[in-house]
């Protein structure tokens, strides 16, 4: 934008007009360049109706601000998803007859929202509450897992895979059985 010179307004205030490409400075024609790039990368994750709520937009920057307010929605919108996704994450447990596998994903995707948030729990806050979610049936395992973790120090991701494997144990345990006990007879 530059003064328009050619009107002056009553009030003292000056008149913009926007500049045309040819005025543009070094400096403003790599930022209207970069934002060309950016406004076309955003055109191009957008499907047809999404495009038809933001094609107004003039700049990338207005571009992602109404992408923010379309997606996330107002302030009320907000705290009324985060309360949603915290009590998801209260009430989680493990279905009976779900593996670790889907409980990962499932109990990984409630704290990827709530860090969208900007919800955050500690190592051991995490662990505990995976811990608490599991069935009676892994008691055994968990408390020989807090003995012998840090739970400040256990990543998530650790977790899952100790707990995974040791389902994989319990089924190959659990196959096994009865032919092993057969197979010792002999």
């Amino acid at each position: 934008m530059k003064i328009n010179i050619a009107f002056a307004t009553t009030d003292g205030a000056p008149q913009y007009v926007e500049k045309r490409r040819h005025e543009y400075t070094n400096e403003e024609k790599k930022k209207a360049d970069l934002d060309n790039v950016a406004r076309d990368i955003l055109y191009k994750t957008l499907d047809k109706n999404m495009f038809s709520k933001i094609k107004t937009c003039t700049t990338a920057k207005e571009i992602w601000e109404k992408l923010i307010q379309i997606c996330e929605g107002n302030d009320e919108t907000k705290e009324n998803k985060l309360t949603v996704a915290q009590q998801r994450y209260e009430s989680i447990k493990m279905k009976d007859g779900e593996t670790m596998a889907v409980f990962d994903e499932r109990f990984s995707a409630v704290v990827i929202e709530l860090t969208s948030f900007g919800k955050k729990y500690s190592n051991r806050e995490l662990a505990l509450k995976v811990m608490r979610a599991l069935p009676r049936e892994w008691d055994v395992k968990t408390m020989d897992m807090r003995d012998s973790k840090d739970l400040n120090k256990l990543e998530l991701h650790d977790l899952f895979a100790n707990l995974k494997a040791y389902e994989f144990e319990l089924e190959t345990r659990s196959e096994a059985g009865p032919q092993h006990l057969n197979r010792q007879k002999h």
